[in-house]
């Protein structure tokens, strides 16, 4: 997004684009949708915001909702499967390639590469929960640039953040940005009748005891209490929907993880995984497959619809902020904090994508990987360091490293 957006279509400038990113990620929710719909909005107002988040998760609700139903139907999918298998490991070298990206936009200095670090090891070793990292690194840069401002250089001044025209034009005042009492009481209600209403029309027309209802009470409870992006929330899904209500086994909550991962659009998709198969499983008097495709449109509405919520209550405000001094430096604390939870994420999914144990063991306190060099998949290794050679060396991009790697993997597997 960050390449797209700033880089290449120049519709808002590298500032705009981290205030909006600091925002997003202190929010509940998937941020990477959030910042979509908070980029629609700040470029066409609530008609883009809508735009860009609704079109940001169809794709993905779409594949999911197939590839649920496929699960629920106990189909033998293996060309999907292959085909999964090289996206894996092009999606590896796109993310490091993200780490790369980010990490030379944000650390400027050895400050921020300490909090780069120290939020990596908080995160990979000890698993501090992001939200705590989030803070304490926002808590830093407030008080730290009281007495050393010098090393927080500001987002708006920062090389090659100059302002585009678009920034130009919010800057000297459009409407939708600035903030007034009445359009925020009017958005507020109009989103909490379109995220709630439905609740209440689904528990009088089913009954309180419905699956369904279960459901959109659990998914909206979710949407508010889950910090830090999808891996957070899966192990609160999963203590719910696996140990409380019994929608689902563990091991299928691992393959719903692994369908969400091979899709796209944002991981929190596994949500609509797990709602298709507790409505599947407890459809009452409808076909299992309708019941399944209810469920899941009930996880969708009720994870999404508070997303936007929150941006199109939150985000005017957010924009008449930008520039503090202290609140910048907090929030450019947070970005580097972010940059280390993203190499996380990195050393992570190459972890679980290249050997087939990871070994994951407890040291004192410490969270330690040592993996199983026998379960290294070369094959894995192989397209993986083909997916880096197309994006570093060939610079393919990363439509074209996804196609190759896709078909290399449907033919590594036809030859097995």
């Amino acid at each position: 997004m960050h390449r797209v957006l700033v880089e290449e279509k120049k519709w808002i400038g590298e500032a705009r684009f981290l205030h909006a990113l600091n925002y997003c990620i202190l929010l509940p929710g998937p941020e990477a949708q959030q910042l979509a719909t908070y980029v629609g909005w700040l470029l066409h107002g609530t008609r883009g915001g809508l735009a860009a988040g609704l079109l940001f998760i169809v794709p993905g609700v779409l594949c999911v909702l197939g590839l649920s139903a496929l699960y629920a139907a106990g189909q033998d999918v293996p060309a999907v499967e292959a085909l999964f298998f090289g996206l894996k490991a092009a999606v590896l070298a796109i993310v490091v390639e993200a780490v790369l990206r980010i990490g030379r936009k944000v650390l400027k200095n050895g400050l921020m590469v300490a909090l780069a670090a120290l939020a990596f090891g908080a995160i990979f070793f000890l698993r501090v929960p992001f939200p705590w990292i989030v803070l304490g690194a926002g808590l830093f840069g407030l008080v730290a640039s009281r007495f050393r401002p010098e090393l927080f250089p500001s987002l708006a001044h920062r090389p090659g953040a100059a302002p585009t025209a678009a920034d130009h034009a919010l800057d000297s005042g459009a409407e939708h940005v600035r903030p007034t009492l009445a359009r925020t009481l009017r958005t507020l209600a109009t989103w909490l009748a379109l995220w709630l209403g439905p609740l209440a029309a689904l528990g009088l027309l089913l009954g309180g005891e419905s699956v369904f209802v279960a459901a959109a009470r659990f998914f909206s409870q979710t949407a508010v209490v889950t910090f830090g992006g999808a891996y957070a929330v899966l192990g609160y899904v999963a203590q719910h929907a696996v140990d409380g209500q019994g929608w689902l086994t563990a091991g299928e909550m691992l393959d719903g993880l692994g369908l969400a991962e091979t899709t796209p659009g944002p991981l929190i998709l596994v949500l609509e995984f797990v709602g298709y198969l507790a409505g599947h499983r407890s459809s009452g008097t409808l076909a299992p497959w309708l019941g399944g495709v209810l469920g899941a449109l009930v996880a969708v509405w009720f994870t999404f619809a508070p997303c936007f919520l929150w941006i199109f209550v939150g985000a005017p405000f957010v924009e008449s902020v930008r520039g503090h001094r202290r609140l910048d430096a907090a929030l450019s604390s947070i970005t580097a904090a972010v940059v280390g939870v993203v190499l996380n994420l990195a050393v992570w999914f190459g972890l679980h994508v290249l050997f087939r144990d990871a070994g994951e063991r407890a040291w004192h306190g410490l969270r330690l990987f040592v993996p199983d060099p026998a379960t290294l998949d070369l094959g894995a290794l192989a397209l993986g360091a083909l997916a880096a050679a197309l994006l570093f060396w060939r610079k393919l991009g990363m439509l074209p490293t996804l196609a190759v790697c896709a078909g290399c993997g449907l033919l590594l597997r036809a030859l097995a």
